[in-house]
């Protein structure tokens, strides 16, 4: 919105700077950051008084978690709202990019709501049907993602991209939108399966972001593909804004959500957030590059995959509980220890995955 300033500049005044993405995505990052801080002891006093009991525990989860029974839950909507508020204060309006990603991440968001309010209300840890949520999922992502190839530039709509590999593309056809549904959808479960400890979810989930931003940024802007030999996407620069307006959001949630958590971020914060990954990285063509920049993710899912299919063949287990972070609870690990060691991983792996728009 504030974008539209630029038209009272001469080129020479305060307000040039709103023609510069970088001091938008600032800007972005601060009002988020700031919304986060003011509102969000109001919103958990709120949400304490309307749920009374909080979020269900699991019966068979780690027995340090009963201490956690009264907090409460849905805390991803103050990261929805102070994402709102900063993405549409600082981005332009008229891209479509920015409107697919927040079409994904709010519609992710009223499912995980709903969600999170059928287990408050009924006092269990059974919400709406995963073959509900997987539907109304693939849906919303399919949509999200025949607009986003249809904007594409014309040589690389419905094509692609492979990291490393200089000018390799593979034509998907229109098996393309059924990939970008799988990688939308997945990311979205992947990090509602992450999701378990006190700050375990945001904060990959504020790295994978500022990783996929630089990502927008560089493959928005032709004198960097040129210099890096990557594929340019017009309009991707704008989704910066919005990957800085979630980091500034994620971290006033965390303020709160740091253990011991006063609230947590529910269905409602994890499926919004990773549905927003999934988005971010099919519109910048980087589908391939999301699975390492959030492999922590991808672990968390597999980890319940594999316990499943093993324990269907078998009836054994290969882990002691899954997703694997509750492994390492029963293993006797403190849950700051592996929150901390999972950040790092994190870390770790979105370095790796900026790395590739170097290597070619």
């Amino acid at each position: 919105m504030l974008y539209w300033l630029t038209g009272l500049s001469d080129g020479g005044d305060l307000f040039n700077l709103f023609r510069y993405i970088t001091f938008r995505a600032g800007g972005a990052f601060f009002t988020a950051l700031v919304f986060g801080f003011m509102f969000g002891r109001p919103l958990i006093n709120v949400l304490r008084r309307r749920q009374g009991k909080g979020q269900p525990i699991r019966d068979d989860g780690p027995a340090g978690h009963f201490a956690k029974a009264g907090t409460p839950t849905m805390g991803g909507l103050l990261i929805l709202s102070a994402l709102l508020t900063a993405t549409l204060l600082w981005a332009r309006l008229d891209n479509v990019f920015v409107w697919v990603v927040l079409f994904v991440t709010f519609s992710f968001g009223i499912i995980g709501f709903i969600d999170d309010y059928a287990k408050v209300s009924k006092q269990t840890t059974a919400g709406v049907p995963a073959r509900v949520r997987l539907g109304l999922g693939f849906v919303i992502s399919g949509i999200a993602a025949y607009v986003a190839a249809s904007v594409h530039p014309e040589g690389l709509q419905y094509q692609l991209a492979l990291p490393v590999f200089k000018d390799t593309l593979i034509n998907l056809g229109y098996f393309f939108v059924p990939f970008a549904m799988i990688v939308i959808v997945g990311s979205a479960n992947a990090v509602n399966l992450t999701d378990g400890l006190d700050g375990l979810a945001i904060m990959p989930v504020m790295i994978a972001a500022g990783a996929l931003g630089v990502i927008a940024y560089a493959v928005g802007r032709v004198d960097f593909t040129e210099y890096l030999d990557v594929h340019y996407v017009p309009g991707t620069g704008e989704i910066l804004i919005f990957c800085s307006a979630l980091f500034g959001g994620g971290l006033g949630f965390l303020w709160y959500n740091a253990p011991p958590a006063a609230v947590f971020m529910g269905d409602t914060g994890s499926l919004s957030l990773g549905g927003a990954l999934g988005a971010i990285a099919v519109v910048t063509k980087h589908e391939i590059v999301l699975a390492i920049v959030g492999g922590l993710f991808v672990v968390e899912a597999l980890s319940v995959i594999i316990q499943v299919l093993y324990f269907k063949r078998t009836g054994k287990r290969v882990f002691l509980m899954a997703p694997i972070h509750h492994h390492f609870e029963k293993k006797g690990w403190a849950e700051p220890q592996i929150v901390i060691r999972f950040w790092i991983i994190s870390l770790i792996l979105a370095m790796i995955g900026l790395a590739t728009l170097k290597i070619r």
